[in-house]
């Protein structure tokens, strides 16, 4: 399929890079700026684009056969509060999906997530299929009843798989891309195995691993890529979507989702949004954010796709999970999300609260004998205070997995809060409350914008300061 010395070479290179260390804030800022730079120039030049993407003649479409049932209890404008049934247990939405790329989470059980009553997370197929392997999960896990993953990490609901798309942007210097797929050099190691990934593999490895959710194999691409390439992935990723539907072997049993990519070209969103429509498949998501885009890019492209991702269907933000994120989201009427940020901050001491995010390794911590949010009912809320993190954290690994698991109940908590609001008809009073807590001295215009467009009263929004930017690198604003 590919030049054997190409990828040898992009091992090497890989190899020899340095290790990635901690980018200072100074130098953060400025490649925020110069992405926001990039942004605003690859839209002007998308205005001018002559080109439109030619989708597949003949559009593959699934049967009306899947294990998944989604029933909307009720509605603020575009916001839902549902039950998704899948093969394991009811699934309340909106909701966010804790990751377990390997299958399992870093510093968190099983047993952990369920007392949290999380019904729902998600592993990799990439990683999964190098170790322990996808074969290796259906024949020793597998059993009569395909349950794979589930008894492998002793799970007793639902499971999402990514499939493997994604390493495609972040494996990109161990990896070749081709029409037919794409194979990868082994990121582990000292291992030199090579794994060719297409959308008829991705299908076999998920059908394997006995995921409920499985995500089809898509050409993810960064949303500020030149825009023959943002063209040039869309087409292909709907070619693709229609060999998954094909080589799914488990319809009846797994549900397959679509993926709408088209970058920050909100026209294309929409042309490859109805073009998955076409294809009936039992869910959508929507891929390729995230990805360095500016935050007013960024929601406007969520808005365009569920303005016209089908009503009855569950829509998942790929890879979003920063909480004010999430709240304006699922405002704007997604259903699901995932992301590893709530355990990767937690391994650099960073927790989340109502008032934003606190560091609790700071200094200030020492003598604050106070919880980590004061309005949270996690247990580790309910015994612990801030001063024994600030003691605890860099001499005993155990803060690690705590803090991991106030942030993960934080994030499955505020969309329960959510859901509980579009219940109650008390979403613009949630608003209020959330937004003026973590904004309490200027709330960014991009922020203003997107609830005014999700339908929410922002009377409460006094000063909007245009110069406010999110800073990824410190999961501040």
């Amino acid at each position: 399929m590919s030049n054997p010395n190409l990828l040898g070479k992009k091992r090497k290179n890989s190899s020899n890079s340095e290790s990635p260390k901690k980018i200072n804030l100074h130098h953060q800022n400025k490649e925020n700026e110069e992405m926001i730079k990039l942004n605003e120039a690859f839209i002007e030049k998308a205005r001018k684009h002559p080109l439109t993407i030619t989708p597949p003649s003949n559009p593959e479409i699934h049967p009306n056969i899947s294990p998944l049932k989604f029933q909307i209890i009720k509605k603020f404008n575009k916001a839902r509060a549902s039950t998704m049934t899948l093969p394991h247990s009811e699934v309340q939405t909106p909701i966010y999906m804790p990751v377990g790329t390997k299958g399992t989470m870093k510093g968190l059980l099983s047993c952990d997530l369920e007392r949290m009553n999380c019904k729902l997370m998600l592993s990799n197929t990439y990683h999964l299929a190098l170790e322990p392997g996808d074969e290796f999960l259906n024949e020793k896990y597998g059993g009569e009843e395909k349950r794979g993953i589930h008894n492998y990490m002793k799970w007793n609901n639902n499971v999402l798989t990514d499939s493997g798309g994604f390493q495609i942007v972040s494996l990109s210097k161990l990896s070749i891309r081709s029409e037919n797929g794409v194979e990868f050099i082994s990121h582990i190691h000292g291992d030199n195995r090579k794994i060719i990934l297409t959308p008829e593999k991705s299908m076999e490895i998920q059908n394997n691993i006995g995921s409920d959710i499985m995500m089809a194999f898509d050409d993810v691409i960064r949303p500020t890529s030149n825009i023959n390439e943002i063209y040039d992935a869309c087409e292909r990723s709907l070619r693709w979507i229609d060999r998954c539907i094909k080589s799914q072997k488990r319809k009846s049993e797994q549900n397959l989702f679509g993926i709408v990519q088209g970058g920050l070209d909100l026209n294309l969103r929409k042309i490859a949004v109805e073009e998955m429509n076409k294809r009936n498949l039992p869910g959508y998501a929507i891929g390729g954010m995230a990805g360095g885009e500016s935050k007013n890019d960024f929601w406007k492209v969520v808005d365009i796709c569920t303005e016209y991702l089908p009503e009855n269907k569950p829509r998942y933000l790929m890879g979003v999970g920063y909480p004010v994120d999430l709240a304006v989201c699922a405002l704007l009427g997604v259903d699901m999300f995932d992301c590893v940020f709530a355990t990767r901050t937690a391994r650099f001491g960073t927790a989340f609260t109502n008032n934003g995010f606190i560091k609790l390794k700071n200094q200030s911590n020492k003598f604050d004998f106070g919880p980590i949010d004061k309005e949270c009912q996690c247990e580790v809320c309910l015994k612990y205070s801030r001063s024994y993190f600030y003691f605890m954290f860099n001499k005993n690994p155990r803060a690690v997995v705590l803090i991991s698991f106030h942030n993960v109940y934080y994030l499955l908590n505020l969309m329960k809060r959510i859901r509980n609001c579009i219940i109650e008809n008390k979403v613009n009073e949630f608003a209020k409350d959330f937004f003026m807590k973590q904004f309490p001295i200027k709330t960014p215009s991009w922020v203003r914008d997107a609830l005014e467009k999700a339908g929410v009263d922002i009377s409460f929004i006094d000063k909007v300061d245009d110069n406010v930017h999110y800073n990824n690198s410190e999961g501040e604003y």
